[in-house]
């Protein structure tokens, strides 16, 4: 079955340079063993990566053993939809593209969130 996107349409992909998404397909796929649940398809913003690394997760050194190139502002990414929840009442939820952001999302963060900050 094709996966859905927030506005009940198919999952279209988020970004395939960098590649992301949990599987590395380019999508916001994601499955059981996704326990960051990485769904929400934003557009990063340097004041989301400085929350980002100030909570522990450094977005930016890239990591070439997880494939990861690190990130810069203006790329997308496949974002936890609980840490972009907490970005959103930080103050510095970057903008997200909803077509891209899986249906998933929606069990974290309500489709009116999402709106706000849509592309």
């Amino acid at each position: 079955m094709t996966a859905l996107n927030v506005l009940g349409g198919p999952l279209l992909a988020c970004s395939y340079a960098p590649l992301t998404g949990y599987l590395r397909d380019g999508c916001c796929q994601t499955d059981e063993s996704d326990h960051g649940t990485h769904v929400v398809c934003a557009r990063i913003t340097s004041d989301f990566l400085a929350y980002s690394l100030a909570q522990g997760n450094d977005l930016i050194t890239p990591r070439p053993e997880y494939r990861f190139a690190g990130l810069k502002p203006g790329d997308r990414w496949c974002l936890c939809a609980v840490r972009w929840k907490e970005a959103v009442l930080a103050g510095v939820a970057p903008p997200v593209h909803l077509d891209a952001t899986h249906a998933k999302a929606l069990e974290t963060v309500s489709l009116e969130q999402l709106k706000r900050h849509a592309l």
